[in-house]
């Protein structure tokens, strides 16, 4: 469901994304192509001066909830994965190629490219740096934190990368079989 927000600003969704029919999409929101929204996610950007961008390739898993706070952004880069159920809350940036995991939290924070949020953790306030992974249910709330995470592993990146194929091919194949109903 495509809402505008009280500035009547209304969602603008690239034909060659599929968003579940029980996702709900409120205000200025930006969706590229190959993007996958998964079944009651919501993403709202209705607060004056905010805005979300999600860019080609990602996909927004089932029961992403995903919130601009006033004059915030919230920007997803390209083939970044938001697991199901985590919480994206502006303003924030999360570069392209990263993946927030099941239950994750993340809010005033940037996050750098091909980073991996695992499941359960928080990440508040910080400025991680690309290519880092913070382990399941840690906290990332000190830069003196962030800044010690290690570097992601070798199997972690093609788990991202499995991810992010298997949504693309989800896409595809949603968008064919609504053409062929």
């Amino acid at each position: 469901m495509n809402l505008p927000n009280p500035h009547k600003q209304h969602p603008r969704v690239s034909k060659k994304a599929w968003i579940s029919e029980t996702a709900v999409i409120i205000g200025n929101v930006s969706i590229a192509d190959d993007v996958f929204v998964g079944p009651n996610a919501v993403l709202r950007a209705d607060e004056p001066g905010s805005s979300i961008t999600v860019h080609r390739g990602c996909n927004v898993q089932d029961n992403v909830v995903v919130h601009s706070l006033s004059h915030s952004e919230v920007l997803i880069g390209k083939n970044t994965s938001l697991a199901h159920g985590c919480i994206v809350h502006g303003p924030c940036r999360i570069e392209e190629g990263c993946f927030i995991g099941f239950g994750a939290v993340v809010f005033d924070c940037n996050i750098g490219k091909d980073t991996l949020v695992l499941h359960k953790s928080i990440v508040r306030g910080v400025n991680i740096s690309s290519g880092r992974m913070v382990p399941d249910g840690t906290v990332i709330t000190s830069q003196n934190c962030a800044d010690a995470l290690e570097e992601i592993t070798k199997d972690l990146t093609e788990f991202k990368k499995s991810v992010v194929r298997a949504n693309i091919d989800l896409v595809e194949g949603y968008i064919r079989l609504g053409e062929e109903g």
